[in-house]
């Protein structure tokens, strides 16, 4: 994981989006996420922190995403990696069925975590719609 990025269904909400460094990127990460990251990376425990704090504002949050390992690093933020919880309340986790979504073709800035995040929102928001 390089960056995280998590909004709220309403844009009145505060956004969480913060970066770790990347060691040893592949030459695809240097041509096309490290370019548009538009953050400085954190330390592991700040961003574990942040993202606590920031599901902290909803007393039921649900994380919702598209793909699999993003849930899979989602739930590895609530812990501090040595058997202790960041938070307390009830998170859920809803993994969107297999889609046509494309944050490549959707996002205003592909690539970048904040930005796939409000174009994940739109989309799904939008066929919640129908």
């Amino acid at each position: 994981m390089i960056s995280i990025a998590a909004v709220a269904e309403d844009d009145e909400t505060q956004f969480f989006y913060e970066a770790v460094e990347c060691v040893q990127p592949t030459d695809w990460v240097k041509s096309h996420v490290l370019p548009v990251l538009q953050t400085k990376p954190v330390a592991n425990g700040e961003l574990t922190r942040g993202f606590s704090e920031f599901l902290r504002g909803d007393p039921a949050p649900i994380i919702v995403a598209d793909w699999p390992e993003d849930i899979v690093h989602a739930a590895a933020l609530l812990t501090n990696g040595r058997g202790r919880r960041h938070l307390d309340c009830e998170v859920q986790f809803k993994l969107l069925e297999e889609s046509d979504f494309s944050p490549a073709n959707l996002s205003e800035v592909p690539h970048n975590a904040y930005y796939d995040a409000l174009a994940l929102r739109r989309w799904a928001l939008a066929k919640e719609a129908v």
